[in-house]
């Protein structure tokens, strides 16, 4: 063999059932929304904080689009919030959040200061933790009483 096999997750419930793999794109988003959880908590800057809550949100975001897909609605959803509310209603209040910090979160990538304040880079970092872990248990990805997660080599 040349090519490098690369491992595939399978969620094994209690009942021994086996679910669809998830994406290895879409765990290695996570642990990308995990690094900017961590800078946000090491950031000392109030819009750094807020920039990297927000990233990690998005981040969280496209995981679950890559495990459900993108929705295939005309006009076509726009943005990871828009497609996210499409594909899981039930984070609509997460999305709605999220997409309200966008012009936000332009504002700081364009080096504007006085974009945020102290309690929205808060809000942001803290909603951002809460949503990554409503994605995980959207997917099923910590939650024991659902299943356990297994590597198969592929």
């Amino acid at each position: 063999m040349t090519g490098r096999s690369t491992p595939a997750v399978r969620l094994v419930g209690d009942d021994g059932e086996v679910r669809p793999p998830v994406p290895t794109s879409a765990l290695d988003l996570l642990l990308r929304s995990d690094a900017e959880l961590v800078a946000a908590q090491l950031e000392g800057s109030v819009e750094e904080r807020f920039l990297h809550g927000h990233l990690a949100a998005l981040r969280a975001g496209a995981a679950l689009l890559e495990v459900t897909g993108r929705p295939r609605r005309r006009p076509m959803p726009r943005t990871v919030w828009d497609m996210v509310a499409a594909v899981a209603p039930e984070l609509e209040h997460w999305t709605s959040f999220f997409a309200a910090g966008a012009p936000a979160r332009a504002a700081v990538e364009a080096g504007r200061g006085g974009a945020v304040d102290p309690e929205r880079a808060e809000a942001t970092v803290a909603a951002a933790e809460d949503f990554q872990d409503a994605v995980r248990r959207t997917l099923a990805l910590d939650t024991p009483e659902r299943g356990r997660l297994l590597l198969h080599a592929s």
